[in-house]
């Protein structure tokens, strides 16, 4: 498996990609970035934690609009008010092994 060097918000990575499949990592790395930076840059959220959970969470929304997976998520808006976001804490900890998983050891977002 090869390791490609991408940044999310400022933030250098090391990243495990299969053979061909830099293409699709590179894309995904983007949208990530992307929706980071436009949650941070609206100014709410300071903590990159709190904005990796939040980032992740839009990303997931559209995904299960487009194609919806199991349980649907029932979200009208996903925002921080310091409360809770959509979702059970067990599918938000779910959420986060799978893209530490994603990120490999040397890259875990959170």
């Amino acid at each position: 498996m090869k390791q490609i060097e991408v940044t999310i918000m400022g933030q250098s990575y090391i990243l495990a990609c299969p053979e061909g499949g830099e293409a699709a990592l590179l894309e995904a790395v983007n949208v990530v970035d992307r929706e980071m930076c436009a949650i941070r840059d609206a100014g709410k959220v300071k903590a990159r934690e709190r904005i990796a959970v939040l980032a992740a969470l839009n990303i997931a929304y559209e995904l299960a609009e487009k194609q919806p997976l199991a349980p649907a998520v029932n979200a009208a808006v996903l925002q921080d008010d310091r409360g809770s976001a959509p979702g059970s804490s067990t599918d938000l900890h779910g959420l986060i092994r799978r893209l530490d998983e994603a990120l490999g050891q040397d890259g875990q977002l959170i």
